[in-house]
């Protein structure tokens, strides 16, 4: 039988490889790591987290929360990995990243339909291929995508937030809790009065940052995840609704809900190691230091990792592939993960298991499969491959100009509407259970169609 060639070990390529893999489907699994580094990966395992170390919701009724749940009735592999090695977080999905890398890593290198090359590829191969190389593919690789789909890549910028030991945290000024009093007490708050609050902003928004090169000068910031300083630059408030947001959030010593909370996630299990919750940063690493050392708990907080931003690089879906994944005009190709357009390690890994399926399916001379937009998985698909939604201006000849799309993560907009009466559109609860549940009977239905 002739393998399946997956360029890239990340959170897709994983994904993919487990899927084909588990259909009796032989894969050569090619990642770069650790021969030739990205600037933001920090080891050689399969399937690392680069940014932040959660998944995002596990409430169905959260876009992210359903898409979780569609993957595991299909059988997802990774998201059984990553609940095997969750960290707590409230009512999110958060993992430590090197325990479930690990885990990840072993099961491929185990797998005996699974062979691991440590290889940089640089051309498309023949045959049988799924691209996964992701955000951060590297320029040679990245040249060779741009000529088969004949358009120009797409860039934005993704920042990482820096990382604290957790002993060298003042637990006399920070607290534990989350907010509302969802689930255990797992985030470590940071309250800010008025006055620190100004201190703290003061230094932001004076920091100093490290300078684009000139052919990053055009590229964007992914609306989801934006750096502090560029939140900050937005209005002296913005911070106070978004990543400091006091709401929900009361230390029970004083009953006191402050002006502003910085709050810490659990990044590895062994609690050792906790992550500034949206404090994805491009400030040069002095100014970092001040910065987090200007916050109340952390003023000799020993920052084991500093933040850091890179380019990530996405090809216009809409152009190059169908919603299967596989490419408009070559069968056996197909690409997944974040370079199809999709944000988010949940979409990564959804991107991965869709593509793993259709790529069996190819091989099986079975139908491909595109899940209906009924489902968070067939809504995103769908979205990222359909032209109709992109904005479009007019050419003085009266053409029209698409412009480039931006990555999207799930979200309730792109999901087909569910049929309500005038008082349920105003319960916004009763709306998502809804779509949720209709979601999963959709995707169970699929259930039998994959197996």
């Amino acid at each position: 039988m002739e393998y399946v060639k997956i360029i890239g070990a990340g959170l897709a390529g994983s994904e993919a490889a487990l899927q084909l893999a588990k259909r009796g489907i032989k894969v050569k699994l090619y990642e770069m790591r650790p021969n030739k580094t990205t600037g933001a990966h920090v080891s050689e395992y399969c399937a690392e987290f680069v940014c932040s170390n959660s998944l995002g919701s596990s409430d169905i009724t959260n876009a992210s929360g359903l898409l979780k749940a569609e993957m595991e009735i299909l059988g997802g592999e990774l998201i059984k990995i990553a609940k095997e090695h969750s960290v707590p977080a409230g009512n999110a999905l958060a993992i430590s990243r090197e325990d479930f890398a690990k885990a990840v890593t072993q099961k491929i290198a185990e797998n005996p339909n699974i062979e691991l090359i440590r290889e940089e590829i640089t051309e498309i191969p023949d045959g049988n291929v799924i691209i996964a190389s992701g955000p951060l593919t590297s320029d040679a690789f990245a040249k060779s995508i741009q000529e088969f789909t004949r358009t120009e890549h797409l860039h934005f910028f993704d920042a990482i937030a820096p990382i604290v030991e957790v002993d060298s945290i003042d637990f006399s000024k920070a607290f534990w809790a989350s907010r509302y009093d969802k689930g255990e007490a797992s985030y470590i708050n940071c309250p800010m009065n008025k006055e620190e609050y100004e201190k703290f902003y003061n230094i932001l928004i004076n920091a100093p940052r490290i300078e684009q090169h000139d052919t990053d000068k055009d590229a964007k910031f992914f609306e989801s995840c934006l750096p502090v300083e560029v939140l900050a630059s937005r209005g002296h408030d913005t911070l106070l609704f978004g990543p400091l947001k006091p709401v929900g959030l009361v230390d029970k010593r004083t009953g006191i809900e402050n002006y502003a909370v910085v709050q810490l996630r659990q990044d590895n299990s062994a609690k050792t190691m906790f992550n500034l919750v949206g404090f994805q940063t491009n400030l040069k690493w002095g100014a970092q230091k001040e910065l987090v050392h200007s916050i109340p708990g952390l003023e000799n907080a020993n920052i084991v990792r500093y933040g850091v931003m890179h380019r990530n690089t996405f090809i216009n879906a809409s152009q190059v592939l169908n919603p299967t994944f596989e490419t408009k005009e070559r069968k056996g190709l197909f690409f997944a993960g974040q370079i199809t357009g999709t944000e988010g390690y949940t979409e990564s890994i959804a991107g991965g298991l869709l593509a793993g399926i259709n790529m069996a399916c190819r091989i099986q001379n079975k139908e491909l499969i595109t899940f209906p937009k009924e489902t968070m998985l067939g809504a995103i698909t769908c979205y990222i491959t359909d032209k109709a939604h992109l904005e479009h201006i007019s050419k003085r000849d009266g053409s029209l100009r698409y412009l480039p799309p931006q990555p999207i993560n799930s979200n309730w907009a792109i999901v087909a509407p569910i049929e309500l009466s005038k008082q349920e559109r105003k319960n916004k609860k009763l709306k998502t259970e809804m779509l949720s549940k209709r979601a999963v009977n959709t995707i169970q239905n699929f259930k039998n169609q994959i197996y």
